[in-house]
């Protein structure tokens, strides 16, 4: 069959390792993963109640115009209904901007590192890639601002950034949207708004009040924790929004997903809960860190991103052996880095011994 000639020159997605394989592989009872970014607390127990109690009918298709939990994101967020798109995950919303504004002749322009999604997608589609290096894992907005031309259809802005973990601030926000030309697309993917300090939590109606060509993406997968339902959506002005729905699959998200995030998001106690519990635990984690000597970067997620004396899939696998599954950054685009997952407080705890343990070592052999 003769498919897109690029297919031959990509590879899909590699999901990590899963628990059950690193148990027998190593022989091991128990492990913990932190390798992706999911919320160790759960989601709103309200959600089990409530499913406990009845399921949807699974022989009839789901609401394709996501209606309750569009009336509810929209009165949330102090908007409009019109001026949402709902995707299997915000990866799904990714890949609709691609298919809706990405061909052969226009480019595109995002930070390395990042999100990968935005990059394979915009290859898939034909378009040229211009990729901006971060600058200790912040956005380097006027570099990316200087590569935009008359053939830029679409940025994208990750902020907080995945992997860095780093934010876009409100000024520089704003500084770069007014400089930033009008027909080019903005895509702000906002995945960890829900981990940001409230002081540097962005206003999402204000924002689309000011700059028609902006897209804010938000998800329900990470501090809601509803990794496993995939749920995401996307705000914009309606005129974008229409353009997505062309290209939107018609019953893309689940009924079982539209109710649990619907619950999810009028728990607003076990946010709270969760968020803080990170905030706390991650703190405690960057003391220890500070107290070894391990750089890590400023992140404003459920992540940190930290710089390791020894190449991170050398560290990478050490904790792997160990019962800890984490990321390492030489996949990502970040040498000698490995990405954690904040997990609940023993299982950092445990971690913390590990590493140090770890680090001694290196330290032992460096002197011999």
């Amino acid at each position: 069959m003769n498919g897109k000639r690029i297919l031959k020159e990509m590879t899909p997605y590699k999901q990590g390792k899963q628990m059950h394989e690193v148990k027998k592989e190593f022989g091991l009872e128990r492990i913990v993963k932190l390798a992706s970014n999911e919320n160790p607390f759960g989601y709103s127990k309200k959600i089990n109640e409530y499913f406990d109690a009845q399921l949807p009918s699974f022989d009839i298709y789901p609401d394709g115009y996501t209606s309750e939990l569009r009336t509810a994101v929209a009165n949330k967020l102090n908007i409009n209904e019109d001026q949402l798109v709902f995707g299997s995950g915000t990866d799904e919303i990714v890949q609709m901007v691609g298919r809706a504004f990405l061909y052969p002749g226009v480019n595109t322009v995002m930070p390395t590192p990042t999100f990968p999604q935005y990059k394979h997608n915009a290859i898939i589609e034909g378009a040229t890639v211009k990729e901006i290096p971060t600058i200790n894992g912040y956005h380097d907005l006027d570099g990316m601002l200087y590569a935009i031309d008359e053939d830029t259809n679409v940025v994208w802005l990750c902020s907080p950034n995945n992997p860095t973990g780093s934010i876009i601030a409100h000024d520089d926000f704003d500084t770069f949207m007014e400089k930033c030309p009008k027909h080019v697309l903005v895509v702000l993917d906002e995945a960890y708004y829900e981990y940001v300090q409230n002081n540097m939590k962005s206003n999402i109606s204000v924002r689309l009040s000011s700059y028609k060509n902006l897209l804010i993406l938000r998800t329900f997968s990470k501090a809601y924790g509803l990794a496993g339902l995939r749920i995401g959506y996307g705000v914009a002005n309606k005129e974008l929004i229409a353009n997505l729905d062309v290209v939107r699959g018609p019953f893309n998200t689940s009924s079982m997903a539209q109710k649990a995030a619907l619950i999810a998001l009028d728990d607003d106690e076990f946010l709270l809960d969760s968020t803080s519990r990170n905030s706390s635990i991650k703190h405690s984690f960057q003391q220890f860190l500070d107290s070894i000597g391990w750089h890590y970067y400023d992140s404003q997620t459920n992540f940190l991103l930290i710089s390791t004396p020894i190449n991170g899939d050398e560290v990478f696998q050490y904790l792997l052996e160990n019962g800890f599954i984490v990321r390492s950054g030489e996949g990502l685009g970040c040498p000698n880095t490995i990405r954690v997952t904040i997990g609940n407080e023993d299982d950092m705890k445990q971690l913390q011994d590990i590493v140090y343990q770890l680090h001694l070592d290196i330290n032992k052999e460096r002197e011999s």
